[in-house]
């Protein structure tokens, strides 16, 4: 009987996968509901413990102004996942299976436009536009839920400072630490052998830990739908997060706290081995052993919808700092608003408005005022860029949104005597 129903399984998981995000930066689930039930099957095989998605998002963007010239570009993925219940295959209790394949597509503005972003403008695009083996893992709950325990290959967005990815600046989009130290923090799509353990606390939330292999490695596509490990693994990166969940007057609220380090030795960003600046006295980079870093993700709901709970305001903050020995990039900050169902008439529809700053690692900008000081060709001297961006959701149907956009960008590159940058997008999501 076991193996019949291990044929099966291998059989369902093969053939039929799905998305397990409607969004590309950070994994986001896919609402319980099946929009499109294909004529019962997909029912018939969730009551059986085989749940199949597919997920396409497209983002096309154009520069209105800022760039080297004006273009337009279309990125795409598609998304398909499949995850088991092993409690309902195989009577493994509270045990589940999980495997997700992406395929990412297109080209981007900020490179073809040249609009020297230090966050994208499109955040779908990025880390090879290719096949990848993005989630492979096995959880298991035990002690009624209060332990959670999974291993396997996923990125670290995944479960430490996990983010939605409603916006299309990357500024707003998924786990914030990927968007500043992404040589070795990897959010989707890219996956890498990990565990992590988390445990639930009644009235409170849960803490959690995990191990996660740092092997650039991964980053190759080559490597893209690797099931190992490819050789060149520098460390292990343990991130911490404590969760606070709560509730103010009935409206929820998530406040997460955490921090991480790596174990992998990098260069400074400024010094040689005599401690002098490397781009002014030359020689080799000071090699510093350990990266580090912090992070708070808190999401508040301000408002309901009355006997609709699923409209209402929702505000949130995002803020990670990264050490200044070795990220080129140190500190960046998001709030923003997201409104579901602004209209009574049009319940499903959101609303989305986010500020952000990403700020560059000041001992970079000094040894720029060197070089500048020095009479070599002037360059520009980074600080801060800022983002902003305000979109409208219109849920068409249950499988199909469309999101129109506006970002702003301010002294794009962290330069403030670049052109600021202002981008028209369109995102549409199909969910199968």
């Amino acid at each position: 009987m076991i193996m019949t129903k291990l044929k099966q399984t291998l059989a369902a998981a093969a053939l039929l996968v799905c998305s397990a995000t409607a969004w590309a930066g950070a994994p986001q689930p896919f609402s319980e509901e099946l929009f499109l039930d294909w004529n019962d099957l997909r029912a018939m095989l969730r009551e059986q413990g085989i749940d199949f998605r597919i997920g396409y998002v497209s983002e096309a963007a154009t520069n209105a102004k800022g760039g080297e010239k004006e273009l337009w570009r279309y990125t795409d993925q598609w998304t398909f996942s499949t995850k088991l219940d092993l409690q309902k295959l195989f009577g493994l209790k509270q045990a589940q299976f999980g495997l997700v394949i992406t395929d990412r597509n297109g080209r981007n503005l900020s490179d073809d436009a040249h609009l020297g972003n230090l966050q994208q403008v499109q955040e779908l695009y990025g880390r090879g536009q290719t096949w990848r083996l993005t989630e492979l893992y096995y959880a298991q709950k035990y002690l009624g839920g209060k332990l959670d325990w999974k291993i396997g290959k996923f990125g670290m967005g995944d479960d430490f400072a996990s983010f939605s990815c409603e916006f299309l600046n990357l500024t707003f989009c998924g786990a914030q630490p990927g968007n500043l130290v992404g040589s070795y923090w990897y959010n989707w799509p890219v996956s890498q052998w990990a565990t992590r353990v988390k445990i639930n606390f009644e009235d409170f939330g849960y803490v959690e830990v995990g191990a996660y292999e740092v092997n650039p490695g991964y980053l190759e596509t080559r490597n893209a739908l690797n099931f190992g490990s490819p050789s060149g693994a520098t460390g292990v990166l343990v991130p911490i997060e404590i969760g606070w969940l709560t509730s103010f007057g009935g409206l929820a609220g998530s406040y997460k706290f955490g921090g991480w380090y790596n174990s992998s030795t990098a260069p400074d960003v400024v010094d040689n081995t005599a401690g002098q600046p490397l781009a002014i006295a030359g020689g080799e980079a000071r090699m510093r052993h350990g990266q580090y870093g912090g992070y708070i993700n808190f999401e508040q709901r301000l408002t309901g919808g009355g006997s609709d709970n699923k409209r209402g305001l929702s505000v949130f903050l995002n803020a990670t700092y990264a050490d200044r020995r070795t990220s080129t990039l140190d500190s960046q900050v998001a709030v923003g608003m997201l409104y579901m169902g602004p209209f009574k008439w049009r319940p499903a529809d959101q609303l989305g408005v986010a500020v952000g700053e990403t700020h560059v690692n000041p001992r970079i900008a000094d040894i720029e005022r060197l070089q500048n000081a020095a009479g070599s060709t002037p360059i520009g001297v980074q600080t801060s860029e800022w983002a902003s961006e305000i979109f409208y959701n219109i849920h068409v149907r249950g499988w199909l949104d469309v999101r129109p956009s506006v970002q702003y960008v301010v002294a794009p590159g962290g330069v403030s005597r670049n052109t600021n940058d202002l981008i028209a997008g369109l995102r549409l999501a199909v969910n199968l």
